[in-house]
């Protein structure tokens, strides 16, 4: 690990995992059902504008669907259209789709979890909490990130926003009880990275489900927003993070004996 990392995530006290495409790759399947309402939306709203599956996620990866519905309706001409029913039918049809398409993913969750056993992890995510709680419930990691350790951009908010907004992580790290130092994030966007970067969290980038054509893009993109390190998995991750975290639990549990004496 290169020196320079070793005092910023010395100070690390929670990982802060950005979820979808992230934790689990829930990306190209959220599209998939995404893709429908949303040309639906466009319909409603007399806009000739149609997408594939693909071309949303090129378009939109990193925000919910109001920011997407709001800037499409802009787009159409109607900037004023009620957008609420179509993030509520938007929410319904990708977290019931995601819940049954998503496994668990061994590495990830062999690599989180010998990370949770030196630190708690949460989430921030621009996506609903119910959406969250299918996805967690479908790969098994309920255990590691539990309800109550989930921030969504979407429901957490006093007014809903969407990453590159720094507010969720600000927001996150606030109820956690840290400073933004002391929440290591790791993101697989761009405005995912963006903001917390600018909620002034350290931040690593993942490429772990970024797809294979992208992921040069992604890290050039990634890098020139500021985050210390990309990496290709969560076992990369704990590799980076794991030495520094057992030497300061052995140095805090010689203190803590010494004390004791």
């Amino acid at each position: 690990m290169p020196t320079d990392l070793t005092p910023t995530l010395e100070q690390v006290q929670i990982l802060l995992c950005d979820a979808d495409g992230n934790l689990f790759p829930s990306e190209e399947p959220a599209f998939d059902a995404s893709v429908e309402v949303t040309n639906a939306f466009l319909a409603e709203i007399g806009s000739d504008r149609r997408f594939t599956a693909e071309e949303l996620r090129l378009a939109t990866t990193g925000l919910n669907f109001r920011s997407t519905a709001r800037r499409l309706a802009a787009e159409a001409g109607v900037p004023d259209v009620d957008v609420e029913p179509w993030v509520l039918e938007e929410k319904r049809a990708v977290t019931a789709h995601l819940a049954a398409t998503l496994r668990p993913h061994a590495p990830t969750s062999a690599a989180l979890g010998a990370l949770a056993e030196h630190l708690p992890l949460a989430a921030v995510s621009s996506s609903a909490l119910a959406r969250l709680a299918g996805c967690f419930t479908a790969t098994q990691l309920d255990d590691l990130i539990p309800p109550a350790r989930r921030f969504s951009a979407e429901d957490s908010l006093p007014t809903p926003t969407s990453k590159p907004d720094p507010a969720v992580y600000l927001h996150a790290c606030d109820r956690l009880g840290i400073a933004p130092q002391a929440g290591l994030a790791v993101e697989d966007s761009l405005p995912g990275a963006q903001s917390a970067v600018a909620a002034g969290c350290p931040t690593i980038g993942n490429l772990l489900f970024v797809a294979p054509a992208e992921r040069e893009e992604r890290r050039a993109l990634l890098e020139a927003a500021g985050v210390l390190a990309v990496v290709s998995s969560w076992q990369e991750v704990a590799d980076l993070l794991l030495p520094v975290l057992t030497r300061r639990d052995s140095d805090g549990a010689l203190l803590a004996s010494g004390a004791a004496r």
